[in-house]
């Protein structure tokens, strides 16, 4: 027996000597940083990366923790459904105490179950938008020098669950974060990393991680099927699209208009090739394909095309349509979709991430009551536009059946008019 606890002693001292050797060789210290200017900016760069703007305005955000709790977060009502074995709490995330608990689908009443959802989620919810919380109320933040780059030292001095904690935002040359080191105090060892990889671009504009791998064990953390989308704002942009009749706008084949009187369309959808004329210049485009377009003067087809005359053609017919079928246009891909409150009342933010001729520009669209546009406030980057205001006017209903404006007048009063706007088959 004795022989026995000596054996046993010997293998405790060796674990005691064995786990002091593992955390002087990988316990590290929080390192030292600067704040002020140097790490707001490096912060605020990370969140533009990030797109910030469209987190703001994400209504919805879907994710699991390691398949064991379940997630569909409200964000701008804070509230949240989190499910896990036969639970279920509807988690009012600023007023707890409004929560509800289900037990196999039964309504009750259980305060401890409410606490523990509530743990859950601040500990989930961080692993999913942690970065986007740099700047929240009661954070620090510092520049620290790291392996000879900027990285950005965020500690949380209240809020959440475990108040105390610091994190190093290891940042690629974009400032998109790519992994993060902790020093909490769940984890006795400090600075375990985490990788923030295998980002995700949602429907609602902002990057999401898939998963994570810890530097601790290299333990694994997935994320389950990670969604951010705007339903309302979907609902309101199907609703523009029912008042203007988008249904017979994508059967419409011909469209017909002009541009200030300078320039004249016609317009085959179904081929996607338009005609288009000003000056003494026509071109039959082919916006999808322009090595097949041709160009006539004075209606003399060239032999030879000029690409810039081409290239003209393509911007030219790219920024009039825009004016005469921007509403038609809601989901078409790379455009996020937000709600934004105007005089009270609900407008559609509207952001395209691609295509056209200035990808980034945004636009506000201001509804009547029957949800036709009747103006919107634009947001172009490179013409220094920060809401400049034009209206959506005397739409007309073509042959077609679909609605189609004829006139824009700007804050300025300048008129824009779109000439003698036609549609049908």
């Amino acid at each position: 027996m004795k022989k026995l606890f000596k054996f046993i002693g010997i293998l405790l001292l060796l674990l005691i000597v064995s786990a002091g050797v593992f955390y002087v060789a990988y316990n590290e210290k929080i390192p030292e940083g600067k704040q002020g200017k140097e790490a707001d900016e490096l912060a605020e760069n990370m969140l533009k990366a990030l797109n910030y703007d469209a987190f703001k305005n994400t209504e919805v955000l879907k994710w699991s923790f390691r398949n064991d709790h379940v997630y569909r977060w409200y964000q701008q009502e804070n509230i949240a459904h989190v499910s896990w074995d036969h639970y279920k709490v509807t988690l009012h995330t600023n007023e707890p105490e409004k929560s509800e608990v289900y037990i196999d689908g039964k309504l009750t009443k259980n305060q401890e179950l409410v606490t523990k959802a509530q743990d859950f989620f601040n500990n989930d919810s961080f692993w999913l938008i942690a970065p986007y919380k740099v700047l929240d109320p009661g954070t620090e933040r510092r520049v620290v020098n790291y392996k000879g780059k900027k990285a950005l030292l965020i500690t949380y001095t209240s809020g959440g669950t475990t108040p105390g904690d610091s994190y190093l935002w290891i940042l690629d040359k974009n400032y998109l974060p790519t992994a993060f080191k902790m020093w909490t105090s769940i984890i006795p060892l400090g600075g375990v990393s985490a990788t923030w990889s295998d980002l995700k671009n949602t429907e609602s504009g902002i990057k999401l991680p898939t998963k994570h791998k810890l530097s601790l064990f290299g333990l694994k953390i997935d994320m389950g099927d990670v969604k951010a989308y705007n339903e309302k704002a979907d609902e309101l942009a199907h609703k523009i699209l029912k008042a203007i009749n988008h249904k017979a706008y994508k059967n419409t084949r011909y469209i017909e208009w002009s541009f200030a009187g300078k320039r004249h369309f016609k317009w085959d959808k179904e081929k996607h090739i338009v005609d288009i004329s000003w000056d003494t210049i026509r071109v039959n485009l082919h916006p999808q394909e322009t090595e097949k377009s041709t160009v006539f003067f004075n209606e003399k087809q060239q032999e030879t095309i000029d690409k810039k005359i081409v290239k003209k053609a393509w911007d030219i017919f790219n920024n009039d349509s825009f004016w005469l079928v921007a509403p038609h246009k809601l989901f078409e891909k790379g455009i996020i979709r937000s709600i934004q409150k105007v005089e009270n009342k609900e407008a559609l933010l509207v952001k395209y991430t691609t295509g056209g001729t200035t990808p980034g520009d945004a636009y506000l669209w201001i509804l009547d009551s029957t949800y036709v546009p009747k103006s919107y406030k634009m947001f172009v980057p490179s013409m220094k536009m920060k809401g400049t205001t034009a209206t959506w006017e005397d739409w007309k209903q073509t042959e077609s059946g679909t609605l189609l404006p004829t006139n824009h007048v700007f804050a300025n009063g300048k008129n824009l008019s779109m000439g003698t706007v036609k549609g049908y088959n």
